[in-house]
């Protein structure tokens, strides 16, 4: 792995690279899964409860008495104690992987947190204590922290907008940065976040795809499309069906990254994962992808919907990933809260 930066002042580690922790928040928003969130804290102990085995994991509950029905849950599920840490935190929801610090490097290979705002991806009004657990993180890791800052303004970013294979090269949507729909930030163009994600990711190119998948609320996320698994290899979401809504703007997206490989002469290596079929809860569609997997120190786990894909993609993943135990989870009602495992993960680098 590379310690020394190329490019910028800071790097983004790849999610395949040793890590100290997970951070999750517990679920408390009913709001999020109307009808179905007595489901949700199942679906999160069994993921804390695989994670532990194999690592630390940090969990940010909102109270005592969540702390307590937090710990009886894991309890059940047999989690390894030593590796869970219980920590009381106010969040408004669960997916940390957008609204807790990214960490980065220095170039002493120092662990940096950088503090982006946060916006409820321009959707939602409630977000004040999403916007401030970076504190709880910043109080118990005592390292350097940034606020990053672009045209006398603080950026907002959220994680899953953004992909890094750690060695300067990074994956983001046109949909979802460069957007007057859900806008993140006003008046930022393509040379802006260039330079933002030179700065602080150490990005010495950016892949630009156009747009996310339909069901996604957050306007394009990059972590339902495209995914780095290695240096030079990529996984990008496939839609075989040509009646879908997804399929012009997944197979576009394709030929955007070809194109990129070719004018760049990028070394990149491409693989298609096909799409499970589009997903409805109460009538509504959800952001059903296997691209919104999360790579932990010894196991992969990816999404699973009860799809005749779900087979066909966990084949690809055992090839792909030889040292780690790939773990399917269904996310068949998870996914009604519009996100799913990478979602509600943050990693934190060794």
């Amino acid at each position: 792995m590379p310690n020394k930066l190329r490019y910028g002042i800071y790097r983004m580690p790849a999610e395949w690279e040793r890590q100290k922790s997970t951070w999750i928040a517990w679920p408390h928003n009913k709001a999020d899964w109307p009808g179905k969130f007595t489901q949700i804290p199942w679906d999160f102990s069994k993921i804390i409860t695989t994670l532990s085995k194999f690592q630390l994991v940090n969990i940010l509950v909102k109270n005592k008495s969540e702390k307590k029905i937090a710990a009886s849950f894991l309890d059940i599920f047999g989690a390894k104690k030593k590796n869970i840490k219980i920590i009381i935190c106010k969040t408004d929801r669960a997916w940390t992987r957008d609204f807790l610090p990214i960490f980065l490097k220095d170039k002493e290979n120092n662990n940096i947190l950088s503090n982006w705002k946060f916006n409820a991806w321009a959707k939602y009004k409630n977000f004040k204590n999403d916007n401030r657990a970076y504190l709880k993180v910043k109080s118990l890791r005592k390292i350097k922290s940034i606020n990053p800052v672009h045209m006398k303004k603080k950026v907002i970013l959220e994680g899953g907008s953004i992909d890094v294979n750690g060695n300067g090269l990074i994956i983001t949507t046109k949909q979802c940065l460069l957007s007057k729909v859900q806008q993140r930030n006003k008046d930022f163009k393509i040379h802006d976040y260039n330079q933002i994600f030179n700065k602080f990711f150490g990005a010495r190119k950016v892949i630009w795809l156009n747009k996310g998948i339909y069901g996604d609320d957050t306007h394009g996320h990059i972590d339902d499309i495209a995914r780095f698994v290695s240096k030079d290899k990529l996984f990008i979401a496939k839609e075989n069906n040509k009646k879908d809504k997804n399929f012009k703007n997944l197979n576009e997206n394709i030929k955007i990254i070809n194109k990129f490989k070719k004018m760049n002469k990028e070394k990149l290596k491409i693989i298609c994962l096909p799409m499970p079929k589009a997903k409805f809860i109460d009538g509504i569609r959800v952001p059903a992808s296997y691209l919104n997997f999360y790579i932990a120190n010894k196991v992969v786990l990816i999404p699973a919907f009860d799809d005749s894909n779900d087979k066909v993609v966990l084949k690809i993943f055992k090839k792909h990933f030889k040292n780690r135990k790939i773990i399917p989870i269904n996310c068949s009602t998870l996914v009604w809260g519009f996100g799913t495992l990478h979602c509600m993960t943050q990693q934190e680098p060794s």
